[in-house]
């Protein structure tokens, strides 16, 4: 037996040093020598299977790379659908407590929020949510103490109103690794993670990639994201969005095509009514039907919804 493990050994490793370094094969097939096959019956070759893990961009610090200003972005144009793959299913809960989303992505009292606020107490330690590296760590107006991390992806996620940093730019940190603790800095109503995920400046809504539930899941290992995901205005902040996701570019594509229906105004609406029954935006009302928040809605109008 210790002649057969060793033989397996010697020739399991040679494979593995001939191999190219992208392995596009699920196995590796070993034929036994013949002094092993004298030994062993029924048996020509042993068949290894390999576990193929995506490759990990190692060069995320080349393009853009400013640890000084929050958005470095600015002067880049995003092509549509995008496409972001994750090499894990799950990703590290940012606080140690269960998430309670008090606010999510979308318009809030006439303004776009552009991330989601999870409750927590000052003092609570923040993690990193997926490996990465620190690209900026500091305070910044309106968000207060704040890091932002770089992901393998490209993807970017902030953690903002922090009341203490303990990491700095260019330390490369792990997924749940402790990056600081939350607080109330900057413009902030009360104690609370802002959570924002961002692509070569486009923010994308959090909840279109991340499962905010305690499974703590990725949506998928492949999500191409739309417009629609990357504007306020298609969502409200009081309420999750009704979510497709993408998996393939054909259906990113596919779900461009806009899918409107006529609502007829009844007796009591209002637009925060009509967009809480439709699951829209006041703001994509409005945008679409060409009418101010301000408008007085009659019995029987009819208002466009896309959907």
């Amino acid at each position: 037996m210790k002649h057969l493990f060793l033989s397996i050994s010697l020739c399991f490793f040679a494979s593995m040093l001939n191999a190219q370094e992208d392995i596009i094969t699920n196995s590796i097939k070993i034929k036994l020598p013949a002094s092993v096959l004298d030994k062993v019956s029924n048996t020509k070759e042993i068949e290894i299977p390999i576990v193929n893990k995506p490759t990990i961009n190692t060069n995320i610090k080349d393009e853009f790379w400013d640890t000084t200003v929050y958005n470095p972005y600015k002067s880049v144009n995003v092509e549509f659908p995008l496409k972001l793959n994750f090499s894990d299913s799950n990703y590290a809960s940012p606080i140690p407590r269960k998430k309670v989303i008090t606010s999510r992505y979308g318009w809030r009292r006439g303004r776009p929020h552009k991330g989601i606020d999870i409750d927590l107490i000052t003092g609570d330690s923040v993690v990193a949510i997926l490996d990465g590296i620190v690209r900026f760590a500091r305070y910044s107006s309106g968000h207060g103490n704040t890091v932002v991390v770089r992901h393998y992806n490209g993807l970017e996620t902030t953690y903002a109103h922090l009341s203490h940093i303990e990491v700095k730019a260019n330390d490369t940190i792990a997924k749940g690794q402790y990056i600081g603790k939350g607080g109330n800095t900057g413009n902030s109503r009360g104690s609370h993670l802002h959570l924002v995920a961002s692509y070569m400046g486009e923010y994308i809504h959090p909840d279109y990639l991340f499962d905010f539930s305690e499974s703590n899941a990725i949506r998928a290992r492949e999500i191409w994201v739309t417009k629609k995901w990357t504007r306020p205005v298609y969502h409200s902040s009081r309420k999750l969005s009704n979510l497709t996701i993408c998996e393939t570019e054909e259906e990113a594509l596919a779900s461009l095509i806009k899918q409107r229906k006529v609502y007829i105004v009844r007796q009591g609406d209002t637009l925060s009514r009509i967009s809480k029954r439709n699951n829209t935006s006041i703001a994509s009302i409005c945008n679409t039907n060409k009418i101010s928040r301000t408008s007085t809605l009659k019995i029987g109008q009819k208002l466009v919804i896309e959907l």
